[in-house]
């Protein structure tokens, strides 16, 4: 589940690429938007406070998906920028943030030049790299001497009511719970690591609710089994909605508490 004003163009060759890479989350961005585009803003008030984005900021936002955040960005008085690598959430990043500049690109080549950037922020994208390292480091170059690096993931598969249900699906597909184990950046400490591995300072660091709410079955179903045809989510559905008794709310609906961990680093000046 994942993330300012140009104009369309010709695709050159990485922006080729970056399509490629992209492909997947395009025929599902509206329907992502929808369903997922708002979770993470608990986590994006934290950063903007615990960067000190404001009035004049230059921001990037790396793996902006459907632009929420980038609108947030340009609503606190940012200059911001925004890079995602499926065309569809291009699409929905500039009709959702037209001051911004939004541009096709992945995560690891970004298409601008050293120290460009008082703030680079990727929430939920960071992850999708192929190597999450070189990308942290492609983050860390578009930054300006003493600005600020921020990723947001989601955290440990213990704090997100969310895996519960994924896993029960996973488990309903024949696969073997002792295979669904966290990796390393989900981890306490997992991403302070990876700061560390590539020479970033990390400045602050720390858990923030995200929870995630559903009105109904249905909505809950097409959230968990986002992408999958009507026929799948109806077979699959009474297996996400068993799963997710937990988590019934006195009103109705669900409400899955979930966490993200942000860590803020500044680059030495």
């Amino acid at each position: 589940m994942s993330e300012a004003a140009g104009s369309a163009s010709a695709a050159s060759g990485d922006d080729a690429a970056a399509a490629a890479s992209g492909e997947a989350w395009s025929p599902i961005a509206e329907e992502w938007a929808a369903r997922w585009g708002r979770v993470a803003d608990p986590a994006r008030d934290e950063i903007v406070r615990r960067a000190g984005i404001g009035p004049g900021s230059r921001v990037l936002d790396v793996g902006c998906g459907s632009g929420e955040f980038a609108a947030q960005l340009v609503a606190a008085g940012a200059v911001v920028a925004a890079v995602d690598a499926a065309p569809g959430m291009v699409a929905l990043a500039r009709w959702a943030a037209p001051a911004a500049e939004v541009r096709l690109a992945p995560i690891d080549r970004l298409p601008f030049g050293d120290g460009v950037f008082d703030v680079v922020v990727a929430v939920n994208a960071l992850q999708f790299a192929d190597d999450m390292a070189a990308a942290l480091a492609e983050l860390a170059r578009v930054t300006a001497p003493g600005g600020a690096v921020v990723v947001a993931n989601w955290a440990e598969r213990a704090r997100n009511d969310l895996d519960t249900l994924e896993t029960a699906v996973a488990i309903d597909d024949g696969d073997d719970p002792d295979d669904l184990v966290d990796l390393g950046y989900r981890l306490p400490g997992g991403l302070d690591a990876l700061f560390a591995e590539v020479g970033i300072p990390v400045e602050w660091s720390s858990t923030v609710d995200v929870p995630w709410r559903a009105a109904t079955d249905d909505d809950l179903a097409r959230g968990v089994l986002l992408g999958e045809d009507d026929d799948t989510i109806a077979a699959r559905a009474p297996v996400v909605v068993a799963a997710a008794r937990p988590f019934a709310a006195p009103d109705g609906g669900y409400e899955l508490r979930n966490a993200f961990y942000v860590v803020v680093g500044r680059i030495p000046r």
